[in-house]
């Protein structure tokens, strides 16, 4: 199992480097190659001084955390893309810098935390995967902490429990498919 990941991860890093390769010298063309080692030592200048500053602030919410004592949470996540987002920004090429300059930037640092959340998951077996949560109209008003409508209560709030089988359509009482 572990060499099939290692060839696979083998793969992509060797792809990788012919993609950054193949941008470097397209851009090289393009600008010229002293602009182009120009722009590389300008990015990796860039990602030092994005990585003090935003590497900081993630530091000091980590320690506020701890301060507190609540859970890192996001900002644990925060930390590490900043640290990979840095790191990205300090090799060379220009498709790393791309991908640093998004970890690095808060506003777009979220997106790539969704975009890596849904790759993880997305690989993850089926039973260590976390539940999954359907909101709809019925159940948008059910708080969290599972009340559960019964008879007489007067509550508006209804949770209807069941489970998804894969391969099955799902088919309520008169035949018909669910809405």
């Amino acid at each position: 199992m572990s060499d099939t990941v290692g060839r696979r991860v083998r793969l992509v890093a060797g792809l990788l480097v012919l993609a950054e390769l193949v941008v470097y010298v397209l851009v090289a063309q393009w600008i010229g190659v002293g602009w182009t080692i120009l722009a590389t030592l300008a990015t990796s200048a860039l990602g030092w001084v994005l990585l003090a500053r935003q590497g900081t602030k993630a530091l000091a919410d980590l320690r506020e955390r701890a301060r507190t004592r609540r859970s890192p949470g996001a900002e644990l996540g925060n930390a590490g893309l900043v640290a990979a987002g840095g790191l990205l920004m300090m090799l060379p090429g220009f498709i790393g810098d791309l991908v640093g300059l998004l970890c690095l930037l808060p506003g777009t640092r979220n997106l790539v935390r969704g975009a890596l959340t849904r790759l993880v998951l997305a690989r993850l077996p089926v039973g260590l995967r976390p539940p999954v949560r359907v909101e709809s109209v019925r159940t948008a008003e059910v708080p969290r902490s599972g009340d559960v409508r019964t008879e007489g209560s007067g509550s508006s709030r209804l949770v209807i429990e069941g489970s998804v089988v894969e391969g099955e359509a799902v088919r309520g009482p008169d035949g018909g498919p669910l809405s």
